[in-house]
């Protein structure tokens, strides 16, 4: 098996026992990001801070991978509060173009760090 582990300083270093992404032949597999400010580690203030700073992490590590947000195939979101729904949508348009990718949006308790979003995804490098 062609396995490669995806690391950059360009996105948040990881908070527990798991990689940025894992590449297993052309698919890339992304881990959850929050909204942790690669520089500083901190959180981001506010949800729609939150949604900018998770896309530009997501983003950070496709690149690493050797992709783009387009090569996105499946997203899924985690969205603490669901009325958040639509300004995820708003913000999301600006990262991506037609057709966009799978997605899934759950309404969960609690986040990691008492973050307000998170979003995982596989991203599928195409020749």
């Amino acid at each position: 098996m062609n396995r490669a582990i995806i690391k950059t300083d360009k996105a948040p270093a990881a908070i527990g026992t798991y990689s940025q992404a894992v590449k297993v032949g052309s698919t890339v597999y992304l881990s959850g990001q929050i909204a942790l400010d690669p520089t500083t580690m901190q959180l981001k203030d506010g949800i729609e801070a939150q949604i900018v700073q998770v896309f530009e992490n997501l983003k950070a590590v496709c690149e690493a991978g050797g992709g783009g947000l387009a090569d996105i195939a499946k997203l899924n979101i985690f969205l603490t509060d669901l009325s958040h729904f639509a300004l995820v949508n708003e913000t999301m348009a600006r990262y991506f173009k037609e057709p966009y990718p799978a997605r899934a949006a759950v309404g969960v308790a609690a986040l990691p760090r008492g973050a307000l979003v998170e979003m995982d995804g596989v991203m599928e490098l195409l020749d």
